[in-house]
């Protein structure tokens, strides 16, 4: 099949919708297949363009995938007005460039960027193929449970292009059983529904041993370190770090250290606050390169995988669960839900109330002071990752929808 796949983000952009798309199309062009990602250049998340890419038009190959980058109004992960700006202008380009490409058999296109999706709509129905849109996020929603938009007359236009999106598809792909069950709410029906998990390169993420001197780089050596690696935005919760700190400074847990890698909205801020409380122990390592982040994750005691505290949150499955497990690191859960219950289910680690100091800081302690209990979730975990969550075994059930969705129009 030759496939099409809009995605806002794409490697060497690091977060989990780029890394998804990228596995996943490397595995389908292993397998055979023509596939041509439609992106933009990567400014995640500053909004500055990467060293060796320019705002314009270009096509590269990346491990045998068609790379095809589009111009955008290029924007910093924070603020709603410039980010919708970022996010049209892509829809824009991206259509627009499109309609010139040889025809596809199918199209993909991929949230959490609503703006991405309208692209695979708007071309879908241009160029009168299949269209499999995949919602890894419920947008406008999100951006309403993290307080950046309010009710009003934008969300009541938002919530209403976002129901004729997912009208428009001949199939939805969402990441979990907590999404499925929001858009069944929305009125999309099963037969047009499945669910393939976010997951994990299991050759990428394995067990290694831990380095010490990534850690005395950061002046944690010789401590047990709790590590959050992801984004560093406005739904992480991660302003709960600063009193966790502040607690364990309390409590002479000086062989505790807390290292935080990544970039977002908040960052910046959290970071001047634990400065100017003199928190030592609490460490900002900032946006890594992902061939580190494997190193990181070994280098540290337990992983913590938090969100604020929302209804809407109780329904995600954030990929830093499975990297984790993957790395058979003990995890420290603060998201509620159906994370809660997968954690839980695999005996992957601890799970704690989101934005409560007081149980982050004894889940912390407690895997601090048991290296046997350490040891027994994070081989649970890893045993879980490779029994489910294996990126290779997902890309093959996503390729044989695509093929099934294909058979269905043409027949």
């Amino acid at each position: 099949m030759r496939i099409w796949f809009f995605s806002h983000y794409f490697p060497p952009e690091g977060n989990a919708p780029a890394s998804r798309v990228f596995e996943t199309a490397r595995r389908w062009v292993a397998a055979g297949h023509t596939v041509t990602v439609i992106t933009g250049p990567p400014s995640v998340p500053d909004g500055v363009i990467y060293p060796g890419f320019r705002n314009r038009f270009s096509r590269e190959v990346e491990r045998g995938i068609d790379v095809v980058r589009v111009a955008t109004y290029v924007a910093p992960n924070r603020g709603f007005l410039r980010r919708s700006l970022n996010f049209a202008s892509y829809m824009v380009s991206a259509t627009v460039r499109a309609l010139a490409l040889e025809r596809p058999d199918v199209i993909i296109a991929t949230t959490p960027q609503f703006f991405c999706g309208w692209a695979g709509v708007l071309v879908a129905g241009l160029r009168r193929r299949p269209l499999v849109l995949e919602v890894r996020d419920l947008w406008p929603a999100s951006i309403v449970a993290v307080g950046a938009l309010a009710p009003g007359p934008t969300l009541t236009l938002l919530e209403g292009l976002e129901r004729r999106m997912y009208a428009a598809a001949d199939h939805i792909v969402t990441v979990g059983e907590g999404y499925a069950d929001e858009l069944r709410a929305r009125g999309v029906d099963d037969g047009r529904l499945s669910v393939i998990t976010n997951g994990v390169d299991l050759d990428l993420f394995s067990p290694r041993p831990a380095s010490s001197e990534l850690l005395c780089g950061y002046g944690l050596g010789g401590r047990f370190v709790c590590a959050y690696v992801g984004t560093v935005g406005m739904g992480s919760g991660l302003e709960v770090l600063v009193p966790v700190a502040e607690r364990l400074r309390e409590l002479g847990r000086d062989d505790v250290g807390i290292l935080v890698v990544g970039d977002g909205a908040i960052r910046a801020e959290l970071e001047a606050e634990a400065r100017r409380r003199g928190l030592t122990s609490l460490v900002f390592a900032g946006r890594q390169p992902k061939s580190m982040i494997p190193d990181h994750l070994a280098s540290a005691g337990c992983c913590l995988v938090h969100l604020r505290r929302s209804e809407l949150f109780e329904t995600v499955l954030p990929s830093k669960i499975f990297e984790a497990m993957a790395m058979a690191k003990p995890i420290v859960l603060g998201v509620e839900g159906r994370a809660a219950q997968l954690v839980a289910g695999a005996g992957a680690g601890i799970c704690v109330t989101p934005e409560e100091p007081e149980e982050l800081v004894q889940a912390i302690l407690r895997l601090a002071d048991d290296d046997r209990l350490c040891r027994r979730y994070g081989e649970a975990g890893r045993a879980r990752a490779v029994a489910d969550y294996d990126r290779v075994g997902l890309a093959d059930r996503y390729l044989a929808l695509l093929e099934r969705v294909v058979a269905e129009r043409i027949g």
